[in-house]
C-alpha cells in the first residue's frame, strides 16, 4: 500500500492514471463519495501492486456496543482477533448487569468469523458514568467479589464468551493494590477454564503520576495480574478539553516507553482511536464541548467547506479549521498517516498488538493498511 497526499488540482482520475491503478480501487480503498471530490491535504491509501506478506504478528481487538450495525460488524470482523462487547456492569453485591441491547448476535458473528468474543466488565453506574464506589465495594469485599467471579464464569459459559476484559476507571488511590488483586483473582478463577483476562490501563508515564485516572492503576502489579493489558493511548484531545490530536504519537510514545519498563511488552496492546473531534472556537474551558466525528465524516467536512487538511508533524495527526454559520471550528481526526505512525510502535517496542476504541464506524483505509502491515492473529 502507498499513501498519497492530495495536491491542488488533483482528481481521482488523475491520481489513478499517474499511479497506474484503477479508479475503482482508489474509490473503494478510501470510501470516496460520489462525485468523488477531494480535499487538498487528504491522505489516500493506494493499492500500488504486489508486496511481501507482512511478518510481524499482531493481536487486534475492537470494542463495540451491542447497537452496532450488522453490516459494520460483518465488514470489520475479518480484521479482528477479538471483539470486546461493551459492556457488562455489576452491583455492589457482585451481581452482573448485562447490556440493555441483546449482544447474542455479536458473539455469534465473532465465533463464525474465528474471532474471540470478550465480555467487557465496567463499573458504570445508573448515570452511565464510571463509579469508583462500585469498585471499592467489590474489590474490598470477599463475598461480593466471590459472587461476581461466579457470575462471570456462569455468563461467559452460557453466552460463549472466550475472555473477560476489565475496564475500570477512576480507581481510588487506596484501592490500587485491592484492584490489582481483584484482576489477579479474576484471572486465577477463569484461567483453568481457558478464558483470557485483560485489563485496560490509563495512559501513565510514571509511577507517581498524579490524578484519579492514574493513581489507582499500578502498571507493574496489573501487568503481572492479567494475561494482557490495553494502554488507553487516546483522549488527549477530548470532549471537554482544548482542540488537539486525540492520540498524538509523541504522547503515545511516552506512555509506551514507560509501560515496557513495568510490563512484558508481549502482554501490551496499544490503544488506537477510530474517531475525531470537532471543536467550536474560541475554546472556553468549562463550557466548550467538542462533537465526536468519524474519520470519514471529518474529511467530508473539509471537502464541503473547501478548506485544506493540514498535518501536525509533532503529533503526526491531521487537522483543519473551517467556518460554518459564522462560527470557526477546528477538527482533529485520524487518517492513514497517523495510523502508520502508531503501527510502527508495535515492532519497535515488541508489543503484542492493538485495541480499537471503537469500531462502531467502519473506516476501510485503516483496516487495509493494518492488513498490509501486520499478520493478524486469530485465536
Amino acid at each position: 500500500m502507498e499513501i498519497y497526499v492530495v495536491k491542488p488540482g488533483d482528481t481521482v482520475d488523475f491520481i489513478a492514471e499517474s499511479h497506474g491503478i484503477s479508479v475503482s480501487s482508489v474509490i473503494y480503498n478510501n470510501q470516496l463519495v460520489y462525485p468523488y471530490p477531494l480535499a487538498v491535504g487528504q491522505a489516500l491509501l493506494l493499492s500500488s501492486g504486489e508486496t511481501a506478506a507482512p511478518s510481524y504478528p499482531a493481536w487486534v481487538n475492537g470494542y463495540a456496543y451491542p447497537h452496532i450495525q450488522q453490516s459494520v460488524l460483518n465488514e470489520t470482523l475479518p480484521y479482528l482477533s477479538s471483539l470486546s462487547v461493551f459492556s457488562y456492569g455489576f452491583t455492589t453485591e457482585g451481581d452482573l448487569i448485562p447490556p440493555k441491547t441483546d449482544d447474542a448476535f455479536m458473539i455469534h458473528a465473532a465465533l463464525s468469523e474465528g474471532v474471540r468474543p470478550v465480555l467487557t466488565l465496567t463499573p458504570l453506574g445508573p448515570d452511565g458514568n464510571f463509579n469508583n464506589y462500585l469498585i471499592s465495594a467489590v474489590v474490598n469485599n470477599q463475598e461480593a467479589k466471590g459472587n461476581l467471579l461466579a457470575n462471570l464464569l456462569t455468563t461467559v459459559q452460557e453466552k460463549d464468551f472466550q475472555g473477560v476484559d476489565i475496564d475500570f476507571e477512576y480507581i481510588r488511590p487506596e484501592d490500587r493494590i485491592p484492584f490489582a488483586e481483584f484482576v489477579a483473582d479474576v484471572r486465577n478463577f477463569l484461567s483453568p477454564y481457558g478464558y483470557h483476562v485483560s485489563v485496560a490501563l490509563a495512559p501513565k508515564i510514571s509511577d507517581t503520576q498524579a490524578g484519579l485516572l492514574y493513581e489507582g492503576k499500578d502498571y507493574r502489579l496489573l501487568g503481572e495480574a492479567a494475561d494482557s493489558v490495553l494502554l488507553m493511548t487516546y483522549e488527549w484531545g477530548y470532549t471537554y478539553g482544548p482542540p488537539m490530536a486525540v492520540a498524538p504519537v509523541n504522547k503515545v510514545r511516552e506512555v509506551v516507553e514507560y509501560a515496557v519498563t513495568r510490563i512484558d511488552p508481549a502482554k501490551i496492546d496499544l490503544g488506537i482511536p477510530n474517531y475525531g473531534y470537532d471543536w467550536t472556537l474560541p475554546f472556553v474551558q468549562g463550557s466548550s464541548r467538542a462533537t465526536t466525528v468519524s474519520n470519514q465524516a471529518a474529511v467530508q467536512i473539509a471537502i464541503e467547506a473547501g478548506v485544506p487538511i493540514q498535518f501536525d508533524e509533532v503529533a503526526k495527526s491531521p487537522f483543519f479549521q473551517y467556518e460554518k454559520n459564522g462560527q470557526l471550528h477546528e477538527v482533529w481526526f485520524e487518517d492513514v498517516r497517523s495510523y502508520k505512525e502508531k503501527f510502527a510502535l508495535l515492532p519497535e517496542f515488541g508489543l503484542r498488538g492493538m485495541g480499537y476504541w471503537q469500531i462502531m464506524r467502519f473506516f476501510r483505509p485503516n483496516w487495509l493498511l493494518l492488513e498490509d502491515t501486520f499478520l493478524i492473529q486469530k485465536p
